[in-house]
């Protein structure tokens, strides 16, 4: 890894950037994108860099969209089976009850809509998903799945919090307090590594994206 050392989440640009939507708006508190925990031990690890989303029944009236840049990762365990990855058992995750724990800060390089299923299937390097569950969410309802690429970040220490209901719901974005001032954040991957995938996804995704 290459070291870019650590720079602390709650410094005045980080703090901006992560409450920053795509726009323009703040509010109180950071944002969090709600994925299974282990596509983000995934993503801590350095094995995915993809996330695709297709939106849950309270996702509002518009549906899903990426209407952040900058966000933590917020680990769940619901709907989760190491069976729908192509992962080995051993890299299953066992759910903590004590807490929530955040390790993941992620940003979007860039986002969009995949209306055709082949480029995804191109791209199983950049993440851990079964080729089945991307189609089943591929095809339910409009065809197609929002995908993202991002550049990830680990929280150093783990962020541990308390669970509170507003966190619940089949939804994709939540809202946390303000992190502790002392969290860092480290790169998962060297600019060398990131840039090679951003070409690999690039390649096969650039003309289909809308």
């Amino acid at each position: 890894m290459m070291d870019c050392g650590r720079q602390t989440l709650m410094d005045g640009r980080i703090a901006e950037s992560a409450q920053e939507s795509i726009d323009g708006k703040r509010s109180n508190g950071v944002p969090a994108f709600k994925e299974w925990a282990i596509v983000c031990a995934s993503i801590e690890q350095g094995g995915t860099s993809l996330i695709f989303r297709k939106g849950g029944i309270a996702e509002g009236a518009k549906g899903f969209r990426f209407k952040h840049r900058r966000f933590f990762l917020f680990p769940t365990y619901f709907h989760e089976h190491i069976e729908r990855t192509r992962l080995s058992p051993e890299h299953d995750v066992i759910p903590r009850n004590d807490c929530v724990a955040i390790s993941v800060f992620v940003e979007i390089e860039f986002a969009g809509w995949l209306g055709e299923l082949r480029p995804i299937q191109a791209l199983d390097a950049l993440h851990v998903l079964q080729p089945d569950v991307l189609a089943d969410r591929f095809h339910y309802g409009k065809p197609g799945l929002h995908v993202a690429f991002l550049r990830a970040f680990r929280v150093l220490p783990v962020w541990e919090l308390p669970f509170h209901p507003s966190y619940g719901g089949c939804r994709s974005w939540i809202t946390l307090p303000d992190p502790p001032a002392d969290l860092n954040k480290e790169l998962v991957l060297s600019d060398e590594e990131q840039n090679r995938r951003r070409s690999l996804c690039l390649a096969e995704i650039r003309s289909h994206v809308e």
